[in-house]
């Protein structure tokens, strides 16, 4: 697959405006957060704080996809979950809401996973999904995420309520796994 709409670079503080200009309600913030970011609305100094306190993290990156004028339009977080660095994490993926639907979601996280497989050299890649984002779901899977099979899932008590997050894998570093 060509990449033609986007590129991926290194997360900058002046990214944030765009992040939180797409975060337009609370339910997609927990969607998107979890509640790993305190309160809605999310502001730029929160995510920048949150985002400066792993700095010195060498296995936390956070990114940003941009397009060919340079706009950031998605973002996304990776971090290693195993000391043997050979399984990645993605989390915190959004994309502006005026392109959704168009396959930039599907193009980030396959960029991602390419990144993570020549790059990181990472065995699988993870995230979890809530099952009441079923775009989000779709998205992934279009991407080469799978759900593990007999399902793995998470419980978040959100709203007084409990959100199921199905939790998904990407193989990768096999010739039948390349991006």
């Amino acid at each position: 697959m060509e990449f033609e709409m986007l590129r991926l670079r290194p997360y900058k503080p002046c990214d944030a405006k765009y992040v939180v200009s797409w975060i337009t309600d609370e339910d997609m913030f927990l969607k998107w957060s979890a509640g790993r970011f305190g309160e809605y609305p999310l502001t730029e100094d929160r995510l920048n704080a949150h985002y400066s306190e792993a700095a010195d993290n060498d296995k936390f990156w956070q990114m940003t996809a941009i397009d060919e004028s340079g706009k950031p339009v998605g973002h996304f977080i990776m971090r290693f979950t195993d000391d043997a660095m050979e399984s990645i994490r993605l989390g915190f993926v959004i994309v502006d809401g005026s392109i959704r639907g168009k396959g930039y979601g599907k193009e980030m996280i396959t960029l991602a996973l390419k990144y993570a497989q020549d790059f990181l050299r990472v065995k699988e890649a993870t995230l979890g999904v809530f099952e009441n984002n079923p775009a989000a779901l779709y998205c992934y899977k279009a991407a080469g995420f799978k759900e593990y099979e007999g399902g793995r899932t998470e419980e978040y008590n959100i709203y007084g309520r409990k959100w199921k997050c199905i939790e998904l894998y990407a193989p990768l570093g096999g010739a039948d796994n390349a991006y």
